[in-house]
């Protein structure tokens, strides 16, 4: 598994060179795992058609509205992928292990892409599968401005609030975070980092 580590990158060139990097792996054949941020943003699915009241930046990913901001880690995925549910489920395996480690309470929803505490939601899921290499991937709030994540319920889904590991007692760094995810990537995957 190769590493992009790019910190706190606009979402729209984030996007640009995810693409680039997209390329890379058809050609390479390796997976390629980004980690980054984003300034704060809603940016909504393609298949969304809901219109919100903040502003928006239209994405080509699956799901509704996500919300971004410093505080959030990003897991953008570029990885070999010939079977997208088996590909998925070392995904879910990988930050299920993280959850368990440092709040168990932490459930997955299949029927609403994310993972919850009861009704909070406290990272997203969204793939795209494009020349059998994966787009997009996991956000997953580290500690964020929960004002802002809260002017729009995540995914769109009612009765849905945002949280994060700060906000439920989990105090990491972003930087902490990112070593655990790999490190359990790394095991789900059987793909040493490089």
């Amino acid at each position: 598994m190769i590493l992009h580590q790019w910190e706190e990158i606009g979402y729209t060139e984030a996007r640009e060179k995810m693409q680039e990097v997209h390329q890379h792996a058809q050609n390479d054949g390796k997976n390629h795992l980004i980690l980054c941020s984003h300034p704060s943003l809603y940016t909504v699915g393609s298949t969304e058609k809901k219109n919100f009241n903040v502003n928006i930046i239209q994405s080509d990913r699956g799901g509704s509205i996500t919300c971004h901001s410093p505080g959030q880690n990003v897991y953008y995925f570029c990885f070999q992928v010939t079977k997208p549910a088996q590909f998925y489920k070392k995904i879910l395996t990988a930050f299920e292990a993280f959850f368990m480690k440092y709040l168990p309470e932490v459930k997955y929803n299949k029927n609403q892409a994310g993972f919850y505490i009861q009704n909070r939601k406290i990272a997203s899921l969204g793939f795209r599968y494009s020349q059998g290499v994966s787009l997009h991937g996991v956000a997953l709030n580290v500690d964020v401005d929960l004002d802002f994540h809260s002017q729009v319920n995540p995914c769109n889904l009612e009765g849905i609030v945002p949280t994060s590991l700060a906000n439920e007692g989990i105090h990491l760094t972003q930087e902490a975070v990112n070593k655990e995810i790999v490190h359990f990537l790394e095991e789900s995957f059987d793909d040493a980092a490089v």
